[in-house]
């Protein structure tokens, strides 16, 4: 006979950016921020990303293609794997998300693929406390999580291993 599992997941779901706290807003508009250099001259799906670490200092990345596809890079990424190769024992506070098309003005729906997910849980485990996740969300909403958990719930980790 199966179980079965109930998961619930925790998301806030802000209905516009006057709903976000002030260091929510900077990171967001740092992320839009990071979309306008990303280099997607392929897929014209410009990702922004913006990490508030734990003294409020603020590093971004963006999606960065290749011709060969499974050579480019996801902002998450870009900016997660950056900000430890800078400032390797630094906390991150907050992540946000935001993206859009080449040539609109409108804000997309930004979700993680599940590569980055699992990159954002790592870093999350690397620093023993919640890494809080900030989305752009579709018709001027946002997604925040308090826990990358709520992003990836069955999340593989060095206690797997």
């Amino acid at each position: 006979m199966a179980n079965k599992l109930t998961i619930t997941i925790d998301i806030d779901v802000l209905d516009a950016a006057t709903d976000l706290s002030e260091q929510e807003m900077q990171a967001m508009e740092l992320a839009k921020q990071a979309a306008a250099d990303a280099y997607a001259p392929y897929s014209n799906f410009l990702v922004g990303a913006a990490l508030v670490m734990e003294d409020g200092t603020m590093f971004k990345g963006s999606n960065q293609e290749n011709a060969a596809y499974p050579s480019g890079l996801c902002a998450e990424r870009t900016a997660l794997f950056a900000l430890s190769a800078n400032y390797p024992k630094a906390k991150i506070k907050l992540l946000a998300v935001t993206a859009r098309r080449r040539n609109e003005e409108e804000f997309l729906p930004a979700m993680p693929c599940g590569a980055c997910r699992q990159v954002m849980a790592e870093y999350e485990f690397k620093q023993k406390e919640p890494l809080p996740v900030l989305l752009q969300a579709a018709d001027g909403k946002y997604y925040r999580f308090n826990s990358v958990a709520g992003l990836l719930p069955f999340q593989f980790t060095s206690d797997h291993l």
